[in-house]
């Protein structure tokens, strides 16, 4: 969604993307190294390398513009679709599905972003500055558009009571990760670039200060994530929280946890402390895990709970709470690493060598680790998830890579790199239904005579409304409970 700002905003100059295959980089490859790789491309070595000198220098890096429009798009059917075709909804608890990409494969494409707007940095000091007050006016943005403020398409007024504001959401969690990464390129040493050692994991040592941050957030999330004691809670139901302190007494809802380690809807140690941090009239009111069969009976979608539902189904849960945002930093460490590679790497070859590889080791990973028992888990952004999504996420980058910049994709992919190169406008405006809210605000003589409401009656949405018996969409790793 963000870039992590600077003029650069993900520019890559022709001398940074269209270079010959050993001039000026850090590491020089064989000439049967370039001549097999330009094969394995499907271009001609002798045209690529004529085609890198006729393009603009302000050119940009289009696959990642279009990877960013393609996270937008998913994002907006998924927000509109979701409730049509549960299956591509996040999902409840364990496991993925659509929804569940987009959030890390926006955090991987910030860390790219990040990679080349610090590629120079000329003062340390001005550059700390601007991360602070991009990262500042993104929270602010963040908790204006999901902190309650605008109620939403059924609700066209405005306004919230402070004592029951949102402080976590996908904005802020951009914001906090973008802030660290940030910190950590413009401050960490880095070894010579000009020498990059030999081997896959060469790239690594040059930035072996990042990987040391990087391993040190996991392991504190892992530890608090597995170490805490998590005691029974107790909380009021929302439609209670407001009423006389009697009610209140009469009415809290207790659930039993007493243990350490769990990974449950109830029980978890991110719930724990965005509760007792944050406080608990301030996490999202309807949490994901009020679709799974132990509190809908149209599960995996919203619905009734069943009888006997256990307590913690009324209960609030933030799905960018503290923990998992710190977990999430780890989304961004691996687009920063791509994305030095990307700066590091002149040639096509190197590049999609260097990304192919540990993007398949991260999937691989990932899925290893589920199997295993530790659950890929988006509420929770569990560790396996982490390596998981940026596996995805760079398998995604490599193929727009080589589709878009390589063999020149372009008008294919026009719509997504638009969308990706005004992408917090669209997610402000259409994401957050900021556009769709403003023009049902014009209506012809009654409220519900709108624009927004003849479309979505007698548009597509409502011809997929009809299919929604018949037809599913989307596919879930693991379980939904």
């Amino acid at each position: 969604m963000v870039d992590g700002g600077g003029a650069t905003d993900g520019m890559e100059t022709v001398v940074d993307l269209r270079r010959s295959l050993v001039s000026h980089g850090c590491r020089e490859l064989k000439q049967k190294a370039e001549d097999d790789g330009m094969r394995i491309l499907g271009v001609d070595a002798l045209a690529a390398v004529t085609s890198r000198n006729n393009v603009r220098k302000t050119a940009r890096l289009a696959s990642l513009d279009v990877f960013r429009g393609l996270s937008i798009a998913v994002m907006i059917l998924v927000d509109n679709a979701g409730g049509v075709w549960p299956s591509i909804n996040h999902s409840p608890w364990n496991g993925v599905t659509l929804a569940d990409f987009v959030m890390p494969f926006f955090l991987f494409i910030v860390g790219v972003a990040l990679a080349l707007t610090y590629r120079r940095i000329h003062d340390k000091k001005v550059a700390t500055l601007k991360a602070f007050g991009r990262a500042v006016k993104l929270c602010i943005l963040g908790i204006i558009l999901q902190g309650g403020y605008f109620h939403g398409l059924n609700d066209l007024t405005y306004g919230i009571d402070v004592q029951h504001i949102r402080w976590c959401g996908v904005l802020q969690r951009i914001a906090f990760a973008f802030l660290l990464v940030a910190l950590c390129e413009i401050w960490a040493p880095r070894g010579p670039c000009h020498n990059i050692p030999e081997g896959t994991l060469g790239i690594c040592k040059v930035y072996f200060v990042h990987w040391v941050v990087t391993a040190g957030i996991f392991i504190t999330y892992l530890a608090l994530l597995y170490g805490i004691y998590v005691p029974d809670w107790e909380f009021l139901p929302p439609s209670l929280s407001s009423n006389s302190t009697l009610i209140q007494a009469s009415s809290a809802l207790t659930v039993k946890c007493g243990l350490r380690g769990d990974t449950g809807p109830a029980c978890n140690v991110v719930g724990y402390l965005d509760r007792n941090l944050l406080g608990i009239n301030h996490l999202h009111p309807r949490p994901v895990y009020q679709r799974t069969p132990d509190c809908s009976m149209k599960s995996p979608d919203y619905g009734p709970l069943p009888p006997g539902s256990p307590n913690w189904c009324r209960a609030p849960f933030d799905p960018e709470g503290l923990l998992s945002s710190l977990s999430a930093v780890g989304s961004c460490f691996i687009g920063l690493h791509f994305g030095h590679v990307l700066v590091h790497y002149k040639d096509h070859y190197s590049r999609i060598q260097h990304w192919f590889w540990p993007a398949l080791g991260l999937l691989t990973v990932g899925l290893v680790l589920h199997l295993f028992g530790m659950e890929l888990n988006k509420p929770l952004y569990s560790f396996s998830y982490v390596c998981f999504m940026g596996g995805a996420a760079g398998l995604v980058l490599t193929s727009f890579y080589i589709l878009v910049d390589v063999h020149g994709w372009r008008l294919p992919t026009l719509l997504f790199k638009w969308m990706g190169m005004n992408a917090l406008l669209m997610y402000t405006l259409v994401a957050c239904g900021i556009l769709p809210a403003a023009l049902k605000g014009f209506y012809w003589g009654s409220p519900d005579n709108n624009l927004v409401t003849w479309i979505i009656q007698h548009g597509p949405w409502h011809y997929f409304q009809g299919l929604k018996r018949h037809q599913t969409f989307g596919v879930q790793f693991g379980s939904g409970g």
